[in-house]
């Protein structure tokens, strides 16, 4: 916003006011493998005093980054993934899980198997109630 002030008759004075807005949130600056093995090497090829700040100021970088990319030209320059790690799953909950299932079913299995033996005892002591009946008689 500009203001115009009247001090002088001749040509009005003109005084710049800041914006009060506030300005986006700073977007994250990446860099390419190129880039980044360009700027190494130019790094690389400095060898008197204060050239690498000069480097880094002109590409306004810090020098961590030099770190930073020095360590993964070591690792071959793939970015780390961000977010949680992820965990190969394990065979033996796999294989655990399955075997729980199993029993599960089976143990069913066994109380079917034991209720039908029940009833069978149970039918043959009537039968065999009704043979004594029928061999008193």
């Amino acid at each position: 916003m500009i203001k115009h002030s009247n001090t002088t008759r001749e040509r009005p004075i003109i005084k710049a006011v800041p914006n009060p807005e506030v300005t986006e949130k700073a977007v994250r600056r990446r860099f390419s493998a190129e880039y980044k093995l360009r700027i190494l090497k130019e790094a690389d090829a400095c060898t008197k005093q204060g050239q690498i700040g000069a480097l880094l100021r002109r590409e306004g970088l810090y020098s961590s980054n030099l770190t930073v990319w020095r360590r993964q030209i070591d690792e071959g320059l793939v970015p780390k993934k961000r977010g949680p790690a992820t965990r190969t799953p394990d065979p033996n909950v796999r294989r655990i899980a399955q075997q729980e299932r199993d029993i599960a079913r089976l143990t069913h299995k066994l109380k079917q198997a034991e209720l039908i033996i029940e009833v069978q005892k149970k039918v043959a002591a009537l039968l065999q109630g009704l043979e004594k009946v029928e061999e008193n008689l």
